[in-house]
């Protein structure tokens, strides 16, 4: 079984910056990527949309919105995902949620942490 645990979500004004920590437990030795994804309740269908992945090979993706304000990063020994979110903006409120894929297809969520963002 995959345990995932996100933290670092909170309040913070408009430019400021928050790190959220995605620590990982269980049988993770065949993980393809992780990555974080948000969402807005009350937004269209209530849907998850992608903020940043990183693949086990170390291949990065970013939603246009957050390139060059958020950096995407994993501590392997630690099994633990970062996401370090500078320059915030309001648009960023939301909940957090990160992802974890293994093989076959399988995918395992945290439980989301909140980010609010005031202007």
């Amino acid at each position: 079984q995959v345990r995932l645990v996100e933290s670092g979500g909170g309040w913070v004004q408009a430019g400021g910056l928050l790190r959220l920590s995605c620590a990982a437990s269980g049988n993770i030795g065949s993980m393809t990527s992780m990555g974080w994804y948000r969402q807005v309740p009350g937004s269209q269908g209530d849907q998850r949309s992608l903020v940043a992945a990183l693949t086990s090979d170390g291949a990065t993706n970013y939603a246009d919105s957050v390139k060059g304000r958020f950096t995407i990063s994993r501590d392997n020994a630690k099994n633990t995902l970062y996401l370090q979110m500078n320059s915030l903006k309001p648009e960023d409120t939301a909940v957090y949620y990160c992802d974890l894929w293994l093989p076959r297809f399988t995918r395992y969520w945290g439980q989301g942490t909140q980010v609010t963002v005031t202007s």
